[in-house]
């Protein structure tokens, strides 16, 4: 009798990481430092901020935990009462600069991430619709979106943001503040996917696999959430990673004009407004090393969009 052994089968997590490790996509981008210096800074800043409670030396927005004493201790160097030394220096409140930078970057990439999900789930949707009705409907909400370009994001924002808010009651305005903030982000930027996916839809909608679905009397709304939408994803992974940069920039930039999230929850833009009323009497660590922090993530994020735009074109292979 002879002794038959069956070969072992890899893991099918293998198979996947394998073929990961085997793509064009790695391929690139494993030959390419800055890109992988763009993500391996965008991982730590993520990382970094979602483990702040662990890894910040203080909680910033606790008030019982804040010393006044230490009010305005530059970077590296013990302050004049307590000898406390900060790496980032402190505020006027006595509020740890890098603890305020992690918790800071919290709110911005919450409120980046939500934003675009949010932006992207609404113009995929209309620009599917769009598309694949055409007439009436897609001259609809193809106007639509013409007239939002006519202005800038921010205005569209601001604008957004204002009617919002005075439809809350004033004494839930602050706990809803970032709700807001991400609801006028998303709908400042949902245009750019609608008429991505549109164009996309149009060229997919007339080929022989769409037309097999509808002969067999498969539904509209299955033959593009299975068929159509899966071939337009790839422009949407790239518009929506450079619009995380310009979403983070764009909520910073409310923020800044005090329009954002509130100061008991404060983001990198929030942290930059305040330590811009003390930029020319001398404590300029307040307002450097938070814009330092978003201008790093921004850039870094954005260089990560150039090159999944780039590598994702195939006439750029």
């Amino acid at each position: 009798m002879t002794d038959q052994t069956t070969p072992a089968t890899p893991p099918a997590n293998d198979g996947v990481f394998r073929r990961i490790l085997d793509s064009d996509l790695f391929y690139d981008f494993s030959r390419r430092p800055i890109i992988i210096l763009s993500a391996l800074v965008t991982l730590v800043i993520i990382l970094a901020s979602a483990l702040a409670p662990w890894i910040a030396p203080h909680t910033p927005f606790d008030p019982s935990s804040l010393n006044l004493m230490d009010g305005f201790t530059p970077p590296m160097e013990p302050n004049a009462f307590t000898g406390n030394v900060y790496w980032m220096g402190t505020d006027s409140q006595g509020r740890d600069i890098f603890s305020a930078i992690l918790y800071g970057a919290r709110i911005s990439l919450l409120v980046g991430f939500a934003a675009v999900a949010f932006a992207a789930i609404l113009g995929i949707t209309l620009g599917l619709i769009a598309g694949y009705k055409g007439g009436w409907v897609d001259t609809l909400i193809m106007r639509i979106a013409d007239v939002q370009l006519s202005f800038p994001a921010i205005l569209v924002a601001l604008l957004i943001f204002g009617i919002t808010k005075s439809l809350i009651p004033r004494e839930m305005q602050e706990q809803a503040a970032i709700y807001v903030l991400i609801l006028s982000i998303g709908l400042s930027d949902w245009v750019q996917y609608a008429r991505t996916v549109r164009s996309s839809t149009l060229a997919e909608k007339n080929k022989e696999y769409v037309q097999a679905a509808r002969l067999f009397g498969v539904s509209s709304i299955r033959i593009l959430a299975r068929h159509i939408l899966p071939n337009v994803m790839g422009p949407v992974m790239v518009i929506g990673t450079i619009g995380l940069a310009l979403a983070i920039i764009l909520e910073s930039t409310l923020s800044f004009l005090g329009v954002g999230v509130p100061a008991t929850q404060p983001s990198l833009g929030t942290l930059i407004r305040v330590g811009n009323e003390f930029l020319f009497s001398g404590e300029w660590w307040i307002t450097l090393f938070p814009g330092i922090t978003l201008l790093i993530l921004a850039l870094s994020v954005n260089l990560l969009g150039d090159w999944l735009r780039d590598a994702l074109n195939p006439r750029l292979r």
